[in-house]
């Protein structure tokens, strides 16, 4: 059967990327994107709409011009931003998912796909290879946001057979799109500021380990999970996803190493070094692995280098 899918939220930074992988894989005459703006540079004959996540007629209506077998619903407020809006954030972020899984449902949407994040975690969850399931308490309203819809994931496939499948993503790092709001944002700004001015001003301290991905590992992880067959999957809330866990100044030393005169410094109390302090250092993967064969290719070393040749 020919699919046919739509990305709500195409313009950020994983639909960017994650839009190009499903043309090549789909054709571009199978795959909508969509979002609030038009994309900044449109190509040729690639199909886009306008379309907010909120306005459930007119969701309804995309839906059934162009009968989707999958959609991607990738909208979200992300944790820095959300922290300056909060009820716009979870309006947003929840309102958004139902619906989606509502429409799904009425028109008989085969499969969903939804991000979670490494923000469902909070301060009493492990921080050292934080495990798939754990105690989690989330304490930013992004990161609430995403807890509350992992479980409406849950609920909706156990209550209605919807096939819905998530992942928690950690930091994501790319080349091709700025940052979007987000407290792991420093691992991408941070190699377009080593190149333009050798210096970089970095909001959480020197040792605060996070957990992050290399683009082409977060897109290749997505499709996988998603050409997955249903019974394979024993995940119905979301899918720890591990990559790479690294420091600032650990990725500081390793750009230093390509660019030696790059400096670094960090500012004090900034408001996103609390988020951080609360999320996992590092991600415990082995239920993705064994379910649907995930595994990552970049390392901290490899990914710096393809971030600052590709930059340059």
């Amino acid at each position: 059967m020919k699919e046919c899918i739509i990305m709500i939220g195409a313009n950020g930074q994983i639909g960017t990327e994650l839009a190009v992988a499903l043309r090549q894989k789909f054709g571009s005459e199978n795959v909508i994107t969509s979002d609030l703006r038009e994309p900044r540079s449109p190509k040729e004959g690639e199909i886009f709409e306008i379309i907010n996540v909120l306005d459930k007629p007119a969701l309804k209506a995309l839906f059934e011009k162009y009968k989707p077998t999958q959609v991607y619903l990738l909208a979200a407020m992300l944790s820095a931003t959300g922290e300056q809006y909060p009820m716009k954030a979870w309006d947003l972020n929840m309102n958004g998912l139902l619906n989606v899984l509502d429409l799904a449902l009425e028109l008989g949407i085969k499969k969903i796909f939804w991000p979670s994040s490494i923000a469902v975690f909070g301060p009493h969850s492990p921080k050292q290879n934080t495990p798939q399931y754990c105690i989690m308490d989330p304490n930013s309203i992004y990161g609430i946001s995403k807890l509350a819809g992992e479980r409406l994931c849950e609920y909706y496939h156990k209550k209605y057979g919807l096939d819905i499948r998530s992942l928690r993503y950690p930091g994501i790092i790319s080349w091709k799109t700025a940052p979007g709001g987000g407290t792991t944002d420093y691992a991408v700004d941070i190699f377009f500021e080593a190149l333009k001015s050798g210096k970089y001003s970095c909001f959480l301290s020197a040792d605060t380990a996070l957990p992050m991905l290399y683009m082409e590992d977060a897109v290749a992880g997505t499709i996988a999970l998603m050409d997955a067959a249903q019974e394979q999957l024993t995940v119905r809330s979301s899918y720890n996803l591990g990559g790479i866990s690294f420091t600032p100044a650990e990725i500081a030393e390793e750009i230093t190493k390509i660019l030696p005169n790059f400096e670094m410094s960090y500012v004090e109390n900034d408001p996103r070094q609390a988020i951080a302090d609360s999320w996992p250092a590092s991600i415990e993967d082995t239920v993705a692995q064994e379910d649907w064969n995930w595994k990552p290719t970049f390392d901290l070393q490899a990914m710096t280098k393809d971030m600052i040749e590709n930059l340059k």
